[in-house]
């Protein structure tokens, strides 16, 4: 029997106006979906005209000026509906969706939605509920003493996964499904009995356990800084919808 991690999986991400999942807006996005390893993934792409000013600080990370979104990119409105179509598609079909750092990116598609389509991502999910795979949450339970930074470009190189072209949508999606499996494989012993569904469930309380330990680390540290324990979407908030 194929483990999950050498089966079908989905990929998630985007890229943004900055890193406020309640008032940034995305610019891009990308859904990835890879059959089994090796072969050649699916990609659907999007490139969004905000309606806001792209800071130059948000430009220097992904390369999107503002006169480029302008020119080439679709107005927000059909395209969070069209994201949010396509994850419910595979949520429906039981398809696992790998989202690095899951709490940004699909908050950010949730208060996306709120603001244009009047309507949060469960709105699209009543049928079925996504099973998420954070490689994120996974590496820091499966691998919590090591020591060092955990960005996707990091753990793609501690687990050897190529990425190319950083801060791309499309580009990071692929990378985050590719060390998805990699992690699989390398923590097979740990893995390989858990369904997606089960994962799913556990990573909420590996994140809450995380986000309490940086929580503690902070308030040691004196730092006036508060950490979200929901996984893998916050609580939408009055002031988003």
């Amino acid at each position: 029997m194929t483990c999950w991690y050498e089966g079908p999986l989905a990929a998630f991400d985007t890229e943004t106006t900055g890193v406020d999942v309640e008032s940034d807006r995305i610019v891009s996005a990308a859904v990835v979906v890879q059959e089994a390893p090796g072969i050649r993934p699916r990609v659907h792409r999007w490139l969004v005209h905000p309606g806001v000013p792209v800071p130059a600080a948000a430009t220097a990370v992904h390369g999107l000026t503002e006169e480029h979104l302008r020119r080439n990119g679709r107005w927000p409105a059909p395209v969070m509906h069209e994201i949010a179509e396509e994850l419910a598609e595979h949520a429906a079909r039981g398809r696992p969706l790998v989202v690095m750092n899951a709490p940004f990116d699909l908050t950010l598609l949730d208060r996306e939605l709120r603001r244009h389509r009047a309507s949060p991502l469960d709105r699209w999910l009543r049928a079925a509920s996504l099973r998420v795979l954070d490689p994120l949450v996974l590496d820091k339970h499966l691998d919590r003493y090591r020591k060092g930074r955990r960005t996707l470009a990091d753990l793609c190189a501690h687990y050897g996964v190529p990425l190319e072209d950083a801060h791309d949508a499309a580009a990071d999606a692929v990378a985050a499904l590719e060390l998805v499996r990699a992690l699989g494989r390398r923590f097979a012993s740990r893995l390989e009995r858990l369904t997606p569904a089960e994962l799913h469930s556990l990573q909420a309380g590996w994140h809450a356990a995380q986000a309490r330990g940086l929580q503690a680390w902070f308030a040691r540290t004196g730092a006036d800084e508060q950490v979200d324990a929901s996984w893998p979407l916050r609580p939408g908030l009055s002031a988003a919808a």
